[in-house]
């Protein structure tokens, strides 16, 4: 799953449809210089295949970076419920246990997606809301392997 798309050429968005994989990357390229034309890629794939998590993926990040955060924060929470549900996690983050190996596939998007939120959630000055769940995050990715220590130490500069 990419990390990060802007200025990328192709991104590997793993084993996903073919029909699905070339309209994100179509999106991917369309975003450099068109968010809307790129949306309308993304929306298109995700009415194609809603069930596929990394078109979730782009539509939250895009509109993150667009700073359309309820679009991003709506985006990110049903990614984070598509995930969960074919992770066979309950649909509460709060219920989510830590798993031992660490998760791949949905469960591990799902919790990249957890990163994701209390990020859109800083973004929102929801302050108290991220706190709750890099404190979460803390327990369920004691190692980082989602990157929210980074998401982490921008909410403690903020509420600092």
């Amino acid at each position: 799953m990419l990390l990060n798309f802007p200025g990328s050429e192709e991104v590997n968005f793993g084993a996903i449809k073919p029909e699905i994989d070339a309209l994100l990357q179509q999106g991917v390229v369309a975003y450099r210089s068109d968010f809307s034309r790129a949306e309308t890629f993304f929306k298109q794939a995700l009415d194609a295949a809603p069930d596929e998590l990394a078109t979730y993926f782009c539509l939250y990040k895009i509109h993150t970076y667009h700073g359309d955060l309820d679009v991003a924060l709506d985006m990110a929470l049903s990614g984070l419920r598509k995930a969960a549900a074919q992770a066979g996690w309950p649909d509460d983050w709060r219920r989510w246990t830590p798993q031992n190996p660490f998760p791949e596939g949905a469960g591990r998007f799902a919790l990249y997606t957890l990163k994701a939120l209390a990020f859109i959630r800083l973004r929102r000055e929801e302050v108290a809301p991220a706190r709750e769940i890099l404190d979460r995050l803390k327990t369920l990715d004691p190692q980082g392997e989602v990157g929210w220590p980074v998401v982490a130490a921008l909410c403690e500069g903020v509420a600092g």
